[in-house]
């Protein structure tokens, strides 16, 4: 390898690193405000919710998480519009998950 193939190399060799890093550094932003809009949902609902609901909820999103999500997403949001009192208790949100299994549906399929 002559000098300028190696300058060459190590020049390639930077600017690898230096994308690697930045890649990263943006990962590591992104991972923080992902955190962040967390932590801000969970002060929310700590306002809204009472401590039993809060722990209904808890247990809810052990089971069906994604589902737990779309429902805290939807508190938030009606609480937000004006359209729910709070705090919401135990039997307010015992009726709004009823109301959001009745619209469902499941389908079973038997095998003859």
């Amino acid at each position: 390898m002559s000098l300028g193939e190696d300058v060459e190399l190590e020049e390639i060799r930077k600017r690898r690193l230096m994308e690697l890093q930045q890649r990263l550094a943006q990962e590591q932003e992104a991972l923080e405000a992902q955190k962040r809009a967390e932590m801000q949902r969970q002060a929310i609902l700590r306002k809204i919710l009472t401590p039993e609901a809060r722990q209904r909820l808890a247990n809810l999103r052990m089971v069906k998480p994604e589902f737990a999500a779309q429902l805290e997403t939807q508190l938030i949001q009606l609480v937000q519009r004006g359209l729910l009192q709070i705090p919401i208790d135990d039997d307010q949100l015992k009726e709004i998950l009823r109301r959001m299994q009745a619209g469902k549906r499941e389908i079973h399929i038997r095998r003859i």
